[in-house]
C-alpha cells in the first residue's frame, strides 16, 4: 500500500513539474511584455518627443548640444541648446543619422554624442522571443518521452520494493475460487513438475464480478503466496492522446516482466483497453493498437519464461473475443459477492484493527447484509467506527454498526429536518402501507424498522431483513415484490382519497421489475418465454413485429394494475393495522421489528 501510494506520489510530482515549467514560459512572456510596455509607457508619459524632420532643422540651425543613443534602439535623447529638459526621437535609420552627425561635428557644430550599449533588461524580451519556440519544442520533446516510458512505472511488489503482504489468509469469502488459483501459485512456485508432465502454464486467468468483491485483492493474495514479483497496473495507464503510446506501453511493461520472471502481471479495469475492436478512427484505432499488441505479448510467451497475467474487469461483456480465447485469458473466474458465511469471515477480518463491542453481533449483521460486497462491509466497519467515535462510545457497539448500515443504505438521517403535520401523515400512512402489505405477503422479507425520520432524500423508510442469499427469484416472489412496492401509494390513496410524488422510487422500481418479468425472464404468460431484449435490445423487439411493443407495454401495465389492486385489497382487509401503525409512527417516528410484530400478535 506504501508503495503504491510513494508510486503516485511520484506521478503526481512529475506532473506538477511539468505544470510548473510551461506555467513559468508563459508567467517569463507576459512579464517581458509588461516591461515593455511599461517601459515604452513610462517614455511616453515622462518625456516629450521631437519628430524626426524638426531635428534635422535643428541640427542644420545648430541649435542641438547632445544626442544620447542606446545600441540596438531607434529612440535617440536630444539636448537643445537653452533648453532643460530632454527630448526623444525615433530615428528611421541610425547609421545614416550617426553618419550625419559626424559631418556636422566635422564642419565646424559642437555636438555631444553619447553611445550607451544595450541593457540586460532591454536584451531579456528578444532573447525570450528568440530562443522560445525551441524552448517550447525542447520541453514538449521532453513530455513526450517521458510519457513513452510510463509503461515502465508498473507498480512492482517485490523484494527491493515491499513484496505484497497479501495472503489467502486475508481473503474471505471466496474459498472456491481460492482453490481454483492455488494450481497457479503452485505452477510459480514449483514450474518443473508441470512441464515434466507436459502441462502448460495457464498464460491469463481473468476476474470479473462486481466493484468491490476482492479482484485486485485475491490478484496481490496470489503474488504474496507465491512469493513472486507482482506488476500491477490500471488499464487506463495505457491510454493516451498521442498515438502508439499505448502500445509502447504494454511492450514496456512485458519487458520488465521478462526481466522478473517468474512473477505476475495485474491488469486492473482491463475493459479500458480490451473492449472490442472496431473500425473507427481517432481514438479507437489507438485502442485497437493497443489492444493488439497486448494480444502479440501474450502469445510471445515461451515455455521458459514464467509470467502469468492477471486481468480484472467488471464489464466482461465488452472484452474482445480474440483477448478470451484459450492461450491467452485460459481461465475465466467469477468473483461473486460473499454469501452468509463469506460476509461473517470478511467482518471478522475488519475487525481485527478495531474496538468491537463484546454485545456485537456479527452473525446478525452478517444476515441483515446479504448482496454486500467485501468493500461495502468494509465501510460499514469503518463508518461504525466514526460514529462510536462521535458518541464517545469506548466501544463500537451494535448500535453504531446498526447506524452505519442505515447510513450507507438510505442515507443519513435529518432530523433537523421541519417537516408540517400533514406530510408527516402522509409519510406515516405510505411507509405503514408498505409495511402492512410487506406482513401478508409470504415471500417478502420481515419487517425490521418502520421510520418517518428523513434519511438522504427519502421522507421516510421501510427496512426488511435479508437473512438469506438468493440466487434465483420467483416469478411469484416478483409479483408479491410489486404488491410491496406499490403498498404505499395505495395507502395514501385509501386514508387520503390523494396521491403524493412520496411514491415516484417505488414506481420506478416496480415499472423496472414488471418489464424485466416480460422482456427479460419471459414469465409473460400472453407474450411467452422469450428474450425481447438481447444484446441489442432496439433490433431484437423488430424481429418479432411492429405491434411487439405496445403488446410488452399492456403486459407490463396488467402487472403493475394487478399488484395494485391486490396491495389496496389488502389494506382494506387490515385497515385497523393500517391506522394503528401509522399513529404510533406518527407519535414515535420510529418502530423496530419486535414492536411491529406486537401490532399483528
Amino acid at each position: 500500500m506504501n508503495s503504491r501510494k510513494e508510486k503516485s506520489n511520484k506521478e503526481k510530482e512529475e506532473q506538477k513539474f511539468w505544470i510548473i515549467v510551461i506555467a513559468s514560459v508563459i508567467l517569463i512572456i507576459l512579464i517581458a511584455g509588461l516591461i515593455m510596455f511599461f517601459m515604452n509607457n513610462k517614455e511616453d508619459e515622462d518625456e516629450k518627443t521631437l519628430a524626426y524632420t524638426d531635428l534635422i532643422k535643428e541640427l542644420s540651425y545648430g541649435n542641438i548640444e547632445k544626442i544620447e543613443m542606446t545600441v540596438g534602439s531607434t529612440t535617440v535623447k536630444v539636448k537643445q541648446k537653452d533648453v532643460d529638459e530632454e527630448k526623444t526621437t525615433i530615428v528611421p535609420n541610425t547609421e545614416s543619422f550617426i553618419e550625419l552627425i559626424q559631418n556636422k561635428v566635422a564642419e565646424g557644430n559642437e555636438i555631444e554624442l553619447i553611445q550607451k550599449p544595450k541593457s540586460v533588461l532591454a536584451q531579456i524580451p528578444s532573447f525570450i522571443i528568440t530562443f522560445l519556440p525551441t524552448l517550447i519544442m525542447l520541453a514538449l520533446f521532453i513530455m513526450i518521452f517521458k510519457m513513452q516510458g510510463l509503461g515502465e512505472k508498473g507498480k512492482v511488489y517485490d523484494d527491493t520494493q515491499r513484496k505484497t503482504k497479501v495472503k489467502f489468509d486475508d481473503v474471505a469469502g471466496l474459498d472456491e475460487e481460492k482453490e481454483e488459483l492455488v494450481e497457479i501459485v503452485d505452477f510459480l512456485k514449483r514450474p518443473e513438475k508441470f512441464v515434466k508432465m507436459g502441462a502448460k502454464i495457464p498464460k491469463g486467468v481473468l476476474l470479473y464480478g462486481k466493484p468491490g468483491t476482492g479482484k485486485t485483492l485475491i490478484a496481490k493474495a496470489i503474488a504474496g503466496e507465491a512469493d513472486v514479483p507482482f506488476i500491477s497496473m490500471s488499464g487506463s495507464e495505457f491510454i493516451e492522446m498521442f498515438a502508439g503510446l499505448g502500445a509502447s506501453r504494454v511492450r514496456k511493461l512485458f519487458e520488465k516482466a521478462r526481466k522478473l520472471s517468474p512473477c505476475i502481471v495485474f491488469i486492473d479495469e482491463i475493459d479500458a483497453i480490451g473492449s472490442r475492436r472496431t473500425s473507427n478512427s481517432g481514438a479507437e484505432t489507438e485502442n485497437n493498437q493497443t489492444l493488439n499488441q497486448l494480444l502479440v505479448e501474450m502469445d510471445g510467451f515461451s515455455s521458459e519464461e514464467t509470467i502469468i497475467v492477471l486481468a480484472a474487469t467488471n464489464r466482461p461483456e465488452m472484452l474482445d473475443k480474440a483477448l478470451l480465447r484459450p492461450g491467452r485469458f485460459d481461465r475465466q473466474i467469477t468473483i461473486p459477492t460473499p454469501d452468509l458465511k463469506g460476509r461473517l469471515e470478511i467482518l471478522k477480518i475488519h475487525c481485527k484493527d478495531k474496538r468491537i463491542s463484546e454485545d456485537v453481533n456479527l452473525e446478525g449483521i452478517a444476515e441483515d447484509t446479504a448482496g454486500f460486497t467485501g468493500a461495502e462491509l468494509a465501510n460499514i466497519l469503518n463508518e461504525a467506527a466514526i460514529i462510536a467515535t462521535k458518541r464517545k462510545h469506548e466501544d463500537i457497539e451494535n448500535e453504531d454498526i446498526e447506524e452505519a448500515v442505515k447510513k450507507v443504505t438510505v442515507g443519513l438521517e435529518k432530523r433537523a429536518r421541519v417537516i408540517s403535520d400533514k406530510d408527516k401523515k402522509l409519510t406515516a400512512y405510505h411507509e405503514a402501507g408498505h409495511a402492512v402489505v410487506s406482513r401478508y405477503l409470504p415471500t417478502q422479507n420481515d419487517v425490521k424498522e418502520v421510520s418517518i425520520i428523513p434519511r438522504g432524500v427519502a421522507g421516510g423508510y421501510t427496512m426488511y431483513k435479508s437473512d438469506e442469499d438468493k440466487y434465483y427469484v420467483s416469478k411469484t416472489e416478483m409479483e408479491e415484490k410489486l404488491i410491496a412496492l406499490l403498498g404505499g401509494r395505495a395507502a395514501e390513496k385509501l386514508v387520503l382519497d390523494d396521491i403524493s410524488t412520496g411514491a415516484s422510487n417505488d414506481i420506478e422500481v416496480a415499472t423496472e421489475i414488471a418489464r424485466d418479468m416480460v422482456t427479460k425472464y419471459g414469465m409473460s404468460e400472453t407474450l411467452g418465454p422469450i428474450d425481447f431484449r438481447g444484446k441489442e435490445e432496439k433490433y431484437e423487439i423488430q424481429l418479432f413485429g411492429e405491434n411487439i411493443g405496445d403488446k410488452i407495454g399492456q403486459e407490463v401495465k396488467t402487472l403493475i394494475d394487478t399488484a395494485y389492486n391486490k396491495a389496496q385489497k389488502l389494506l382494506e382487509e387490515h385497515r385497523d393495522k393500517l391506522d394503528n401503525i401509522a399513529e404510533t409512527l406518527l407519535q414515535r417516528e420510529k418502530i423496530n421489528e419486535e414492536d411491529f410484530k406486537k401490532f399483528f400478535e
